[in-house]
């Protein structure tokens, strides 16, 4: 008998659901800024529309290591808002800055405790190599 857990695809939606309000107020924001900074305007929306399919996938495949992808992909985001808010660039105002973060903030937290509840579940356990238990590696 198969157990289907659709929470997953419901958290994946949820947390697609909170990272759209982070992207719907930042959009703006960089698509008004200066032309002189074109090239970083369009990686930060580039790596803005990365982490929506990758959570897509890790919904429907349920592996941590995709949840660790993604969140690697927040934290990148987190960077480039520190550089989109530096004085030379002030693409983005200080309280810009703090707003894009706490809407950050909100997806990257429902990720985390997606990746505790997997972890815990113990569902992506990878089988050890024929013959080879744990611990015994490399002895």
């Amino acid at each position: 008998m198969i157990v289907r857990d659709d929470n997953s695809a419901t958290e994946a939606l949820a947390i697609v659901e909170k990272y759209e309000a982070f992207v719907t107020y930042l959009y703006p924001i960089l698509q008004n800024s200066p032309r002189k900074h074109g090239v970083l305007r369009d990686t930060v929306l580039a790596q803005m529309f990365t982490p929506i399919g990758g959570l897509y996938h890790a919904a429907k495949s349920r592996q941590i290591s995709r949840l660790f992808a993604i969140d690697a992909e927040f934290a990148t985001l987190r960077a480039l808002l520190r550089f989109l808010a530096r004085g030379e660039i002030k693409i983005l105002t200080p309280h810009q800055h703090v707003t894009a973060l706490a809407l950050l903030a909100q997806p990257g937290g429902m990720l985390n405790a997606w990746q505790k509840k997997l972890a815990a579940s113990g569902t992506n356990r990878v089988p050890h190599a024929a013959g080879v238990r744990k611990g015994e590696a490399g002895q």
